[in-house]
């Protein structure tokens, strides 16, 4: 995009000084002053109005804090970039521009704030900075929201205030739920989520159940253990996600497959039947809660609940507990009765994680900070920013060598940076270009548990220039070595990166892996996947390929008989619906 820079005018202080020094000693009468500033007036506002008109983008000093609105300033002459760096944001860094926010586009980016309508305007903008910040720093949405999705989620936010907790009606409802007592025609339903694994797999989930929520009139409410606590705002206005400290059963060693509980389990001992008029069965005779383990098991989601009769069945439940590691939205998609709603609420149906993820999740002002700190530091003046995201999973093991080749070959193949050239003196040309400042700044934001691939890839450009005379900066914010699932530090750092990784312009990831899957879904960018190798080999013939969509991959397909008893590949049906690039038999939203 290009940029059109606005420049703060300069404060004459020292002559203001001179000047008011000076009124006793000249012997000017401050009345003629007066009378001579007065006659000016109207031709100083000729002269300097434009340049402190209300358009311009408010300039930021180096004590600006985390509520500012990012600066735009101008393209300096001549620049020098690092090969990179991997450390902390130097202390008392004065904020950079933006480059993808112009002065002539500032107003109208503020304006849309609330993204088309998809967020609300309850909030109080300190309270979570980033909530209507965080997308300054990505490009425009190439989804339109749909109308009826943001009509929903107002009504559905009217609804968790009336519900949620701290309300009367909770209160009732958790007495109920003591009592083991499920209650027919209850004014309010819940769905409570557990956590599983890490979280790129938690954000996912929340946002599949978000989602399952909405499309079946429950209150969505959080298990939120301490790993996570601190990391995401409140998304609803007026009330409260988080599931209270004393609810009854907020345990989670209770939630395994084989819990008695469990929808399956029930539908195995006849505690609940599929095969009988849901309708001519009262919510009463049915158990104080129902649990949903839709977790995979087999590569398969372990309960079968997306049919429409187990779904009326489900209904009437007041309380349900549900534990997920999978992004089980495609499966909603597949469900008869939720089809018409989820075509209203999503015309574009890769739009669903973009839109949804980005409802959802807002990082709290100390995770904000860390993100806006690092992106004004490193990444702001850069022409064009790409990110590597490269994830090795325990299970299948990968050598350095062989995963770094493969990202090489990706690289070349696809020319996502420029080549290398002799380690000679730039041409004549190229220095020209360098020192008008028309040279062409690329950075690489890396992203991963090991410190290897940025030594690699910052040792090449430090080395040696480019053919094309263009600047290429390496970054990695962080290398922890291993993923600490219970570690807030770590989550911290995580959700920050994921955070600027949807920042990037272009996306380079590792296959199966769901934290690449929540920054590209954010950024709206169809990334290049690194194909994970055989299982009896370390290398991939074909180094990368580029997604179809930018929806996350549900990687264990649900069963779909249904009362016919047979699976059924979706994919060959519906057609809204393929394989994943990247898991041959995961199913992935996609508009043809």
């Amino acid at each position: 995009m290009d940029v059109k820079r606005s420049r703060s005018p300069r404060a004459p202080a020292e002559d203001d000084k001179k000047r008011a020094g000076g009124w006793r000693s000249s012997g000017v009468r401050p009345e003629m002053v007066l009378v001579g500033f007065l006659l000016t007036l109207p031709l100083l506002f000729l002269v300097f109005g434009g340049r402190w008109g209300s358009s311009s983008f408010p300039s930021s000093s180096s004590s600006s804090s985390a509520t500012s609105s990012p600066p735009v300033v101008s393209k300096p002459v001549a620049r020098h970039v690092d090969a990179g760096d991997r450390g902390a944001t130097p202390q008392g860094q004065k904020p950079v521009a933006l480059k993808n926010v112009s002065a002539s586009t500032a107003t109208s980016v503020s304006q849309d704030k609330l993204l088309g309508g998809l967020l609300s305007a309850a909030f109080d903008e300190s309270s979570c900075q980033s909530r209507y910040k965080s997308n300054l720093y990505r490009k425009p949405s190439p989804f339109p929201l749909s109308p009826y999705l943001a009509q929903k989620l107002r009504k559905y936010e009217a609804y968790h205030k009336k519900c949620g907790p701290g309300t009367k009606r909770y209160r009732r409802a958790v007495k109920q739920l003591k009592a083991g007592r499920n209650a027919d025609n209850s004014e309010c339903k819940y769905v409570v989520w557990f956590p599983c694994n890490g979280l790129g797999n938690r954000m996912l989930t929340i946002a599949s159940t978000f989602l399952y929520a909405l499309l079946t009139d429950r209150v969505l409410l959080m298990h939120v253990s301490a790993e996570q606590e601190g990391l995401f705002c409140e998304p609803f206005p007026g009330s409260s996600w988080v599931l209270p400290g004393n609810f009854p059963q907020n345990n989670p060693h209770k939630l395994h497959i084989g819990a008695p509980e469990s929808y399956a389990n029930m539908l195995k001992s006849n505690v609940v039947r599929n095969d009988v008029d849901p309708s001519s069965v009262p919510a009463s005779s049915l158990p104080a809660y129902v649990y949903l383990h839709v977790e995979q098991f087999q590569l398969k989601l372990s309960d079968n609940v997306f049919c429409d009769e187990d779904q009326v069945m489900l209904g009437k439940f007041n309380w349900m507990i549900l534990k997920s590691d999978s992004y089980f939205a495609p499966a909603l998609f597949l469900t008869p009765m939720f089809e018409a709603e989820l075509a209203k609420m999503f015309p574009q149906k890769e739009a669903v994680f973009h839109h949804l993820g980005r409802y959802l999740f807002h990082p709290t002002n100390r995770v904000w900070g860390i993100i806006r700190r690092y992106y004004e530091a490193y990444l702001a003046r850069v022409d064009e920013k790409i990110g590597f995201q490269i994830r090795i999973f325990p299970e299948k093991p990968i050598k350095f060598e062989n995963m770094y080749d493969q990202l090489m070959r990706c690289v070349r193949e696809q020319r996502l940076l420029p080549e290398l050239g002799t380690a000679e003196l730039p041409t004549t040309n190229a220095t020209a270009d360098a020192g008008n400042g028309n040279g062409k700044v690329r950075a690489v934001l890396i992203a991963s548990l090991y410190s290897g691939y940025y030594e690699k890839i910052r040792g090449m450009y430090y080395e040696s220039p480019t053919k094309n005379g263009e600047i290429v900066a390496v970054f990695q914010p962080s290398h922890e070595e291993q993923q600490q699932y219970t570690s807030n530090e770590h989550n911290q750092k995580a959700l920050a990166e994921i955070y600027l990784l949807s920042y990037c312009d272009k996306i380079t990831m590792s296959a199966w892996s769901t934290f690449g899957y929540v920054a590209y879904s954010f950024a709206g960018v169809k990334p290049w996947i690194l194909l994970r190798p055989d299982w009896n080999r370390e290398t991939s013939d074909v180094a990368c390929v580029r997604s179809t969509s930018v929806e996350p991959c549900l990687h264990s397909s649900p069963i779909l008989g249904c009362r016919a008893k047979r699976d059924v590949d979706v994919a060959a049906v519906k057609p809204y619906v393929r394989h994943c690039e990247d898991v041959g038999f995961g199913l992935k939203l996609f508009d043809s």
